[in-house]
């Protein structure tokens, strides 16, 4: 059954909008390929398609796209300033928003249940994914057990562009409390987005 959006015409319907054709087209290279030969903002389009009907959204999607620099950086904007582009409405954002959080969560899937010490690559994809695009630093402790598992992800120290506090002893009370063998603190740099600080600590 047709999606409502993708209707032929009918006597007495409206017009075909241009765009519906765009979007099979879209879907069809996806569903058909791999989706290489796409362009970033295609792909943003295509998702956009399933939030936003009956309206084309490609405009939306290079606003967004030149408005947050990256694919990523528009998964990763508060809704507030997603609901800044025009088109883009309480629904869409909470769609992006979610789209955010699915994709950080399978990058922690990389990491739970196995040896981050040994899968260094999968480690840093994970805290990119969750601090590339923050604007204020911060420090977050990842809690290992003693297979050197994730046990907990905590954002223990939150300040400014340059400067964010923790105290050590809140370090220790939690990693007591959690009865973890080991930590890693894991800083960012909002001036230097790819820039992040990863050290390794044992609580013995």
């Amino acid at each position: 059954m047709a999606e409502p959006e993708d209707e032929l015409d009918s006597p007495g319907a409206r017009p075909t909008k241009h765009y519906h054709g765009h979007r099979e087209r879209l879907r069809a290279r996806i569903l058909q390929g791999d989706g290489s030969g796409l362009a970033d903002y295609e792909l943003l389009e295509l998702l956009l398609c399933a939030f936003i009907p009956r309206i084309d959204v490609k405009p939306i999607a290079k606003e967004l796209m030149g408005r947050f620099g990256s694919v990523s950086g528009v998964f990763a904007a508060a809704p507030e300033r997603l609901m800044e582009t025009k088109g883009v409405g309480g629904s869409a954002a909470a769609y992006l928003r979610a789209t955010n959080l699915l994709l950080r969560t399978a990058a922690g899937d990389a990491v739970r249940g196995k040896p981050v010490i040994s899968n260094w690559a999968a480690l840093l994809n994970y805290v990119r994914m969750a601090l590339r695009h923050e604007t204020s630093e911060q420090v977050r402790v990842l809690f290992l057990d003693r297979k050197n598992q994730l046990m907990a992800d905590e954002v223990l120290g939150r300040g400014t562009v340059d400067h964010a506090p923790v105290y050590p002893r809140e370090i220790a009370r939690r990693a007591l409390e959690l009865a973890a063998s080991s930590v890693i603190l894991v800083h960012n740099h909002p001036t230097w987005p790819l820039l992040i600080t990863l050290d390794h600590a044992t609580t013995h």
